[in-house]
C-alpha cells in the first residue's frame, strides 16, 4: 500500500487542520445571494464545431465583479423533455475541454457545460485590472486585503451562476444537474455542490485547494501550490501573519465547502499524489456529511486514472 504522507487507517480519520473563519456561511451565502442578484447577461451562438445529433454552443454570462464567463454548452438536437445536466471543470491554469469531449455526454442525453476559469488558460475574463489572463498565482489574489477580494471566491461564484443559468433553461431539468472535474476541477466540482444546494449529484477526482494548512506542514512545492510558499517569502518573511493568513485561506479551503454540500458525491482518491496530497483529499471527504463513496486508486498520483471516466459516466447516468 503506497504511502505519501499518512497510513491509509489514519487517512480515513483524517479531517484536516486548516481554520474554518469565524462567519463562514454567513459569508458565502451573501456572496451566492449578490451574485445571484447580477443580470447575467446570457449569449448563446452557435460554435463553428457541431456534430451529428448534437449541438454545440458557446455561452457567455456575467459573473461577480462584473467579469464575463465563457463555456462550451453541448446538448442533444430535438430535444422533447427537459434534460438532465453535467457542469463539467478543468484543472489549474488550464481551459475547458474540447466541444468533441462533450460528445459522449450530450449524445446519451445530457447538456454538458464546460466552463472556463477566469485568468486561466481559456476564454474568461479576469478584470483583476490587466488585459488578458494572470494564469498563476490565483491562490494568492486578494490575500492581503480581504476574504472578499480572494479570487477564487470569485471563480466559486462563476460556477454557481453556470448553475443557475443552467437550471433556468427550460431544456434542463433543475433538479438532475451534476458537477465534475479533477484537480482544480474536482475543487470546483465541490464548491459549486456547497454553494448551489440543487445540485444533484458530484463527482470529484483528487480535489485541489483543500487544506492549506496540511499543504504548508508537508512543505509542498510542486507547481500547484508553490504559491504558497512564495508568498510567505515575499510577504510575510518572519511568519509575523501566518495566523491570519491561514484564516483567510480558510474562506475558499474545500475542506470548510464539503459540510455545506448536499448531493451525492463521487470522489476518486490517489494514494501517490504529490500535488493534492492523500490527506487534503481524505480531509474533503471525510468532511462531507452527505450521501457519499470513494474509489482509491493505491498505485496512482496525479494523472489519469484508468476506468474513471466510465465510472463517472455511469454515476451520472444512473441520476434520478
Amino acid at each position: 500500500m503506497a504511502v505519501v504522507d499518512m497510513p491509509l487507517e489514519e487517512l480515513k480519520k483524517y479531517t484536516g487542520i486548516s481554520p474554518c473563519p469565524q462567519g463562514f456561511n454567513q459569508f458565502w451565502n451573501k456572496e451566492i445571494a449578490s451574485v445571484l442578484e447580477i443580470d447575467a447577461n446570457i449569449e448563446l451562438r452557435k460554435a463553428q464545431f457541431q456534430a451529428p445529433n448534437v449541438e454545440c454552443f458557446e455561452l457567455t454570462y456575467t459573473s461577480a465583479g462584473g467579469a464575463r464567463i465563457y463555456a462550451k454548452l453541448a446538448r442533444p438536437k430535438n430535444i422533447d423533455a427537459p434534460l438532465p445536466a453535467v457542469l463539467e471543470f478543468h484543472g489549474y491554469t488550464s481551459k475547458s475541454s474540447d466541444f468533441s469531449a462533450l460528445l459522449a455526454l450530450a449524445a446519451n442525453g445530457f447538456v454538458v457545460a464546460a466552463m472556463d476559469c477566469r485568468g486561466q488558460g481559456g476564454k474568461s475574463q479576469d478584470i483583476g485590472g490587466v488585459s488578458g489572463n494572470t494564469l498563476h498565482g490565483h491562490i494568492i489574489r486578494g490575500l492581503q486585503d480581504s476574504p472578499e477580494k480572494l479570487l477564487f471566491k470569485d471563480v466559486y461564484l462563476d460556477c454557481v451562476k453556470l448553475a443557475n443559468i443552467l437550471m433556468g433553461f427550460d431544456w434542463v431539468n433543475e433538479n438532475a444537474v451534476a458537477t465534475s472535474g479533477g484537480s482544480q476541477g474536482g475543487a470546483l466540482s465541490i464548491a459549486c455542490a456547497a454553494l448551489e444546494p440543487k445540485i444533484k449529484r458530484c463527482a470529484s477526482v483528487f480535489p485541489f485547494l483543500s487544506d492549506f494548512k496540511r499543504i504548508w506542514e508537508l512543505d509542498i512545492e510542486t507547481a500547484a501550490y508553490v504559491e504558497l510558499k512564495e508568498y510567505f517569502r515575499h510577504f510575510d518573511p518572519t511568519h509575523k501573519n501566518e495566523e491570519e493568513v491561514f484564516q483567510r485561506l480558510g474562506f475558499i479551503d474545500i475542506v470548510n465547502l464539503a459540510p455545506r454540500v448536499k448531493a451525492e458525491v463521487l470522489m476518486l482518491t490517489t494514494l501517490r499524489d504529490n500535488i493534492c496530497p492523500p490527506s487534503t483529499q481524505f480531509a474533503v471527504y471525510n468532511n462531507l456529511k452527505c450521501k457519499k463513496d470513494m474509489i482509491i486508486y493505491p498505485d496512482f498520483a496525479h494523472e489519469n486514472l484508468p476506468g474513471s471516466g466510465d465510472t463517472i459516466f455511469d454515476f451520472f447516468c444512473k441520476m434520478a
